[in-house]
């Protein structure tokens, strides 16, 4: 197995018909999730933030196709629906069931097909590489590619799916994500656990700087594993959510390229954040990466708006493929070989490295480079 499969029970399925899919997950256990902050906030998204107080889940029920986001009091009982079709095909209670949608804005649920495809896929529950990819595929809109990460612990496992590729944007809960592990913890440590790794991965990417309606993790622990030594869960739960992180970045609509920003020396960890996300986030920067252009001003530029206080002259900034690096600027000093830092840029992945010199913090952000297609695609979306 590749993701949530690989942790003890759990079970899934999913179906993809043309833009419409269905996933089914269940599993049975403590449950926390973390939702956008968006100010509109989609039913399903409600539902979830009022059900996870509950502290526990028995399965989850995801329809891509259609957000169910901007679609009021029906919405709301349109999300309410679907956790009753899935609760009377599993034989279990509606309560403990979860919702998310992904999709187009502004657009009501189509019930009859979402509960003619849960009949369908229901009985094909099973634990299996199959299944996972089924679901994960079942999830996805414009993302190019299905996200999975498996993360073995000291006995325990951490698993996950998610989707993302557009209206991807920090200080949120994080896209559409579902994680399981098979630890046994409390609903009260895993949201802990599930609020940290969130901020230091889902919150830490930019595609396109637009805050999405329906972004929510959901996290449940089915205690089949036993109690995990302390810290070392948050650490796994961490490890996966960020190589689902990354994995969204890179399939970023339209993207050819990686973005990796790790800021140093700011005065603390959130500071550093600040600044990386900003960099990620900056339509000028992410050009540049397209045109694999080191425009090392447009970096420093974003550095200075960010809002975190430095002191320019003494900044440091290195350009990077993960193999090869070139010192950009030392000391506030510009100090490019414009040839090798043109060639770092060539491959799938570019990394800059600032270095502030104020402080202990350190963070890495995530994106990827702007281009012609993300035009293309965004600008007939729902045509």
């Amino acid at each position: 197995m590749k993701s949530i499969c690989g942790v003890e029970g759990v079970r899934a399925t999913g179906i993809k018909e043309g833009k419409f899919g269905l996933a089914l997950i269940e599993a049975s256990g403590a449950a926390a999730g973390v939702f956008t902050s968006n100010l509109v906030r989609a039913p399903p998204v409600t539902l979830m933030e009022e059900r996870v107080k509950n502290g526990h889940l028995d399965a989850v029920i995801v329809n891509s196709g259609c957000a169910n986001a901007y679609t009021g009091g029906q919405g709301y009982n349109d999300a309410i629906r679907m956790g009753e079709i899935a609760g009377h095909e599993l034989g279990i209670d509606p309560e403990y069931v979860g919702v998310a949608s992904t999709g187009v804005i502004g657009r009501y649920l189509d019930l009859p097909r979402i509960e003619d495809q849960c009949r369908r896929i229901a009985p094909l529950l099973e634990r299996s590489i199959q299944a996972e990819t089924h679901a994960a595929r079942a999830i996805m809109t414009t993302d190019l590619t299905e996200k999975h990460a498996l993360v073995r612990g000291n006995g325990f496992s951490v698993g996950g799916i998610t989707k993302g590729s557009g209206m991807i944007a920090p200080n949120m809960g994080t896209m559409l994500a579902f994680l399981y592990t098979d630890a046994d913890l409390s609903a009260a440590t895993l949201s802990a656990a599930l609020r940290q790794a969130s901020n230091r991965s889902f919150n830490r990417i930019v595609v396109d700087g637009d805050m999405s309606t329906n972004d929510i993790a959901l996290c449940t622990a089915t205690g089949l594993a036993g109690s995990p030594a302390p810290g070392e869960f948050s650490e796994v739960l961490e490890e996966c959510c960020r190589s689902l992180a990354i994995q969204i970045a890179m399939d970023g609509e339209g993207a050819t390229k990686l973005l990796e920003v790790i800021v140093n020396g700011a005065p603390s960890e959130e500071e550093a954040a600040t600044v990386a996300r900003t960099i990620v986030a900056s339509p000028l920067v992410k050009t540049a990466l397209y045109g694999e252009d080191p425009n090392w001003g447009r970096v420093i530029a974003a550095a200075g708006r960010a809002g975190v206080r430095f002191d320019p002259d003494a900044v440091d900034l290195v350009i990077s493929d993960g193999t090869i690096s070139c010192p950009l600027v030392s000391d506030g000093k510009i100090v490019v070989d414009l040839v090798a830092a043109k060639k770092t840029m060539q491959g799938k992945k570019v990394i800059f490295l600032i270095n502030l010199h104020t402080g202990p913090g350190s963070a890495t952000a995530w994106g990827c480079d702007l281009t012609e297609k993300y035009v293309e695609i965004n600008g007939r979306y729902t045509t």
